[in-house]
């Protein structure tokens, strides 16, 4: 029964990889591909949509149109993909390349004067078909660090043009050598219900695995009473890359029959915060571990996930005996397989549950709305993806709502009342998110005496004024002097609400300043044949989210450089 298991599985995998061109694309570099990070990979609030390639841990690669096409987009951000570059083919596939340190020739010339014309250094254009074609292996841009990146690599995406699926660039052909099998670093057992009991506990349970001469693991015998689920951490390594990714495909499998799996061939965007359900989030929280449920408690819509009628949930009741098979496996069905035996137990539960119960209880189907004192918490239908018991408590203007144990899915809504500020005052307050010391800003609204602010999160919050200004420093004094470097750089920052924008000027005309956030530089290059007589002007105006605005200005001298 195995093999035909096995045999059904790739047959339907060897059918999607015929249906992508294999010698369509070239790779986006000339250098090796090597992962830092797969398709499907797990990451905070969505999957990884796409390849990150690595580039030697430099900046500056050369970077190359896969093929034939034209940029329909480009989107230079603080955040996200940085500064990105988006080919559209004739073929019905987009290519995406993010995290980009510049862009060459024609398209940076076309970048810097619509940041020019915006007179902002964020921007998203759409070029016309006829404005930037490029052909297969035409270079386009440099590999960088910008945007959320952690570290110098190229972000790499394949998308359907006509669903905005973005699809695994597996399928087409590139050669990434893995002759490997997944490791499964964890398997659980858990409890669904609050009757529910495995191997004498009604917490999840770690199974132990022993390896069989065949290559495969046998777990734990599972000794359960009620309905019970799988959980499995997993990670897959190939040949060349060095870097623990994510896995393709996992199937939990009885009697030959698929009971819960899923397959990460492709991924819609509107789906990705699912990710917070289909993983433990709170022993992702509490261990950083991420054990991908194989089972769904309360139904969501991913669609790469395949279920039973039972989504996954094993009815464990009187005679119940028999034995489950879970199959992890790479792109290349490369797979692990462990036995998990199942046996029913009528012995009682020796740890109990560690659900704390309160007086507040969230029905996730249905709107609910909180009261206490000033504050009031209002969390639309399905702003969560079960039923819980809320810890919910205020002192004065700081409101305790739960912790972050618990993932939110959709926005909502935090109000806190004030009377005793003026209204001058208001205009410096927000809502913001503690963490011990530390608060976080977060977009706040003033109607009279009512604070309000949308947010994701749960956790710790509180009223905060913000009345510092930014500050701003430049790297190196320029006063009155000659520069010659071919870039001036200044460090902006904000103790407490955050840069909100910034404005630069160089002899009363707006300048481009490209701000790397995460190290709150803004950098300014100078063209080779920028010359400029005299004392020059340069005047910077930073403002943080509540309206505090510092201005710097300064004087220097330039030549053309060599």
């Amino acid at each position: 029964m195995k093999f035909v298991v096995f045999f059904v599985l790739f047959s339907v995998g060897v059918t999607a990889q015929n249906l992508y061109p294999k010698d369509y694309f070239r790779p986006p570099m000339d250098i090796p591909m090597q992962l830092s990070g797969n398709f499907g990979e797990l990451r905070p609030n969505h999957f990884h949509a796409g390849f990150d390639l690595k580039t030697n841990k430099v900046e500056g690669q050369k970077v190359y149109a896969c093929a034939d096409g034209y940029i329909s987009r480009i989107k230079i951000s603080i955040y996200g993909y940085g500064k990105a570059i988006y080919i559209t083919h004739p073929n019905g596939y987009v290519t995406v390349y993010g995290h980009l340190q510049r862009a060459s020739g024609a398209i940076q010339d076309y970048i810097v004067a619509e940041q020019y014309k915006q007179k902002e250094y964020e921007i998203e254009v759409f070029p016309k078909q006829n404005e930037l074609v490029v052909k297969k292996g035409d270079l386009i841009a440099f590999s960088g660090n910008t945007g959320g990146s952690e570290g110098p690599h190229l972000h790499f995406e394949i998308r359907n043009v006509y669903t905005e699926k973005v699809i695994n660039p597996s399928y087409f052909g590139f050669d990434i050598k893995d002759s490997k099998k997944p490791t499964i670093s964890s398997l659980l057992a858990y409890p669904i219900d609050d009757s529910s009991i495995v191997n004498e506990s009604m917490r999840p349970v770690i199974l132990g695995l022993t390896l069989q001469k065949d290559g495969t693991y046998l777990s734990d015998k599972v000794l359960a009473n009620g309905r019970i689920g799988f959980g499995v951490s997993s990670y897959d390594t190939d040949d060349v890359s060095f870097n623990s990714n994510g896995v393709f495909r996992t199937q939990l499998l009885s009697n030959g029959k698929l009971v819960y799996g899923y397959e990460f061939d492709e991924i819609v965007f509107d789906e990705a915060r699912y990710v917070n359900t289909f993983i433990d989030y709170p022993r992702y929280k509490a261990s950083k571990q991420r054990v991908q449920k194989l089972f769904m408690k309360e139904p969501y819509g991913l669609s790469n996930i395949e279920k039973n009628e039972d989504s996954g949930i094993f009815n464990v009741v009187q005679n119940f005996s028999q034995t489950e098979h879970l199959e992890v496996s790479d792109f290349n069905n490369n797979s692990t397989v462990v036995t998990i035996p199942v046996e029913y137990s009528d012995k009682p539960a020796l740890i109990s549950d560690d659900v704390k119960k309160t007086k507040y209880f969230v029905k996730y189907k249905n709107d609910s709305s909180f009261e206490k004192d000033n504050v009031s918490v209002f969390f639309p239908a399905n702003t969560f993806y079960e039923d819980f018991y809320l810890k919910f408590d205020v002192n004065g203007n700081d409101l305790i709502l739960h912790d972050d144990s618990v993932p939110v899915h959709s926005n909502f809504t935090i109000s806190i009342e004030d009377k005793t500020t003026t209204a001058e005052q208001k205009k410096k307050m927000f809502i913001a998110t503690r963490n011990g010391k530390k608060l976080g800003y977060i977009s706040t609204k003033v109607n009279g005496n009512t604070f309000s602010c949308r947010t994701r999160s749960l956790g710790q919050f509180t009223l905060a004024k913000d009345i510092t200004a930014p500050k701003i420093t430049i790297a190196k004094p320029i006063e009155g002097k000659l520069v010659t470097s071919k870039s001036i750089q200044l460090r902006i920052s904000d103790d407490l609400s955050g840069i909100n924008s910034y404005k630069t000027f160089l002899n009363g005309k707006w300048i481009l300043f490209e701000y790397e956030s995460k190290n709150n530089k803004i950098t300014h290059f100078f063209d080779d044949n920028f010359v400029l007589d005299g004392d020059n002007i340069l005047k910077v105006i930073v403002t943080d989210n509540v309206g505090n605005s510092t201005t710097f200005e300064t004087t220097f001298k330039r030549k053309k450089t060599k």
